[in-house]
């Protein structure tokens, strides 16, 4: 498995530079950081006695990578679930925050695990998850991935102004499709057609 610095850098290269999408609840955000998680930090870069746009600018890939690692790997308690899980389960933690977690606890529930779906992971959880890995070795990390897939088009069901993240402007598979995907093993990829299939609906 790679490092947690080294899967936090992926994800860092994933998010990207500074954006400011009026559609994104996140508010500003520099290479996945958003201007709440700043805040709720208080890294006020600037030194101007407020955390602004223009901290979120200032922030640096280095920076990012380090609340990664501390705020969204070790605090959250990821490093309890089984390796195959991990870089997965950190990917959306940052895109989802505790959503990822109970992503997880809804798949563990699925397969027969009696759990609470709370969004924090504890020894229940953990257990639960060594449980699933050890009977599916094979198969818990795409399970995993393709929950988060089938989350993403439910968000963008619910939310149309979400839908440019699950479907470009081709109509082909948006970001957040694809960063499911990289998680997933190629069979279990959808085609272009059962993606189209899946956001027909949508007009």
């Amino acid at each position: 498995m790679l490092s947690v610095r080294s899967i936090a850098e992926g994800i860092v290269a994933r998010e990207g530079g500074y954006v400011n999408d009026p559609d994104d609840p996140g508010g500003a955000t520099h290479f996945g950081v958003t201007i709440h998680t700043m805040r709720a930090l208080g890294l006020d870069l600037d030194a101007d006695g407020d955390v602004d746009v223009q901290d979120v600018r200032r922030l640096t890939r280095e920076q990012a990578v380090d609340i990664f690692v501390e705020h969204y790997f070790h605090r959250p308690r990821i490093g309890m679930l089984p390796e195959a899980l991990q870089a997965s389960v950190f990917d959306m933690y940052v895109n989802a925050g505790s959503n990822a977690v109970r992503i997880l606890q809804r798949l563990l529930r699925d397969m027969g695990l009696d759990i609470a779906v709370d969004g924090v992971i504890g020894p229940q959880t953990a257990r639960a998850a060594h449980a699933a890995a050890a009977e599916a070795p094979d198969h818990v990390a795409d399970a995993y991935g393709i929950a988060r897939r089938n989350y993403y088009y439910a968000l963008a069901d619910r939310r149309p102004a979400s839908r440019k993240y699950a479907r470009r402007r081709d109509g082909g598979k948006g970001g957040w499709i694809l960063r499911a995907e990289a998680f997933i093993a190629p069979r279990y990829h959808l085609s272009e057609a059962e993606h189209r299939a899946t956001v027909a609906a949508w007009g």
